[in-house]
């Protein structure tokens, strides 16, 4: 086995020991409707975890085809198509749970720190802005 094959095996452990694995896609919803707002997709390479929007759910009046007009325009997402956004990026497993990375909402441009968990088939997706933080719980694509 060379390095990279070991280091992908380590990397996949925690998903093989504890169960199913955050890779794939997921639902979020809407926290005050519960409505079906995206999917996302979470994908590994070079042992971290990334996450693009592969499909918004838009409500009444809202862009079909929005851009990140509220990212910072320092960030390279900004004016950049919401659809086919890596949102997540830098997520590195550490036992049960996956650290390390951001998040970025781009309903405010906001960058959060973020922290991820399974909790029975549902994904705990934590975003953390100084010591503040909100949680929310995304749902596996069947």
């Amino acid at each position: 086995m060379n390095a990279r094959t070991i280091a992908a095996c380590l990397f996949l452990l925690p998903s093989v020991c504890f169960g199913q694995s955050i890779l794939g896609k997921w639902k979020t919803t809407d926290d005050a409707t519960k409505e079906i707002r995206s999917i996302i997709v979470l994908s590994s390479s070079n042992g971290t975890i990334s996450g693009k929007i592969l499909q918004i759910f838009p409500g009444p009046g809202e862009e079909k085809d929005p851009v990140c007009d509220k990212c910072s325009p320092n960030d390279p997402r900004y004016m950049k198509k919401i659809v086919g956004m890596e949102i997540i990026q830098g997520l590195k497993a550490d036992g049960k749970e996956f650290v390390g990375g951001e998040i970025l909402d781009p309903e405010d441009g906001k960058v959060y720190r973020l922290k991820m968990w399974l909790e029975g088939r549902n994904l705990k997706v934590r975003g953390y802005l100084g010591p503040f933080f909100r949680t929310q719980t995304w749902q596996p694509v069947d």
